[in-house]
C-alpha cells in the first residue's frame, strides 16, 4: 500500500490518510480508487469516525475520486518553484545558535498562530528537526531589529537521487517567519532573497517553498520574487 494511515494521537480523535506525492505520480486512477478503498476500510475497522486525507500533485479527476469515498476538498498546499541564483539580498542576518531557541519558538507561535501544524512547533519539535541529517545552521537565518528578533528563514537542502518528484536536487525555504510587530516594514522579500543567496551558494539551481493557496500577501511576494506554482497537494475531509 502506497498510502500512509495514523490512528488518533496527542488527543486529537481524527485519523489520517495520506497519498504522497511520488506515489500520486505512479498512482492510475484505478490504483488510487483502490488504495482509498483499502485506507478507508482500515479506518473504519479501527473505529474512525472522522478522516483527513492528503493527496500529493493532485490531479484533474481527483476531487470527484475522493467524492465517492466521503471526501470533500478543504486546503490547499502549493509548492513553488524558481531557479537559482536570485536578486542579492541587502538585509542584515546571522545564523542561529542554540541560544536563540527560545525566541525562534516565541517569534513562530505569534507568526503561525493562524497555522495547523507550523504553530504548534515546540521546543523538542525544533531538537528533533535541527537532530535531522538535513539540518545546517548556516541555513537558520535570523534578523534582527531594535535588539529583537524580527525574523527568520529557515532553508533545506534536497539532495536529490531519488524517485520523482525526489530526483533533483533543490534548495527549499523551509519556514520563513516574520513578527506581526514587524510586519508591512519590508522584512519577508529580502529575508527570502537572503535564504535563496544562501542555498544558491550551497550550488543548487532550483528553490522551492510551499505555501497555502489563500494566503494572498504571502504568494504577492513570492510572485513578486519570481517563483512559479509548480503543483498542488490537496486536503480532504469526511465523516466515516
Amino acid at each position: 500500500m502506497a498510502t500512509r494511515i495514523s490512528g488518533p494521537s496527542d488527543g486529537d480523535a481524527t485519523w489520517a490518510i495520506e497519498v504522497p506525492g511520488r506515489d500520486r505520480l505512479t498512482l492510475s486512477a484505478a490504483g488510487l480508487a483502490e488504495e482509498l478503498a483499502s485506507a478507508a476500510a482500515i479506518v473504519r475497522a479501527g473505529g474512525g469516525e472522522s478522516c483527513r486525507l492528503w493527496i500529493g500533485h493532485v490531479e484533474p479527476g481527483d476531487d470527484e475520486l475522493a467524492g465517492r469515498f466521503g471526501f470533500t476538498p478543504y486546503r490547499d498546499l502549493w509548492q513553488l518553484r524558481r531557479a537559482l541564483p536570485a536578486a542579492d539580498s541587502e538585509l542584515a542576518v546571522r545564523r542561529f545558535t542554540a541560544a536563540d531557541s527560545e525566541a525562534v519558538l516565541a517569534l513562530n507561535r505569534r507568526a503561525f498562530g493562524w497555522h495547523p501544524e507550523q504553530g504548534a512547533m515546540s521546543a523538542a519539535d525544533l531538537a528533533a528537526r535541527q537532530a535531522e541529517p538535513w539540518y545546517d545552521p548556516g541555513g537558520f537565518l535570523l534578523h534582527e531589529r531594535h535588539e529583537r528578533l524580527a525574523g527568520f528563514c529557515w532553508t533545506k537542502v534536497h539532495p536529490g537521487g531519488g524517485p520523482p518528484p525526489d530526483d533533483v536536487a533543490m534548495g527549499e525555504i523551509y519556514v520563513i517567519a516574520v513578527d506581526p510587530d514587524f510586519w508591512g516594514q519590508g522584512i519577508g522579500a529580502p529575508l527570502t532573497l537572503a535564504g535563496l543567496a544562501h542555498l544558491a551558494g550551497r550550488g543548487l539551481a532550483v528553490a522551492m517553498l510551499y505555501v497555502e493557496s489563500d494566503n494572498g500577501a504571502a504568494n504577492a511576494v513570492y510572485d513578486r520574487l519570481g517563483f512559479g506554482h509548480h503543483h498542488t497537494n490537496r486536503a480532504y475531509t469526511a465523516d466515516l
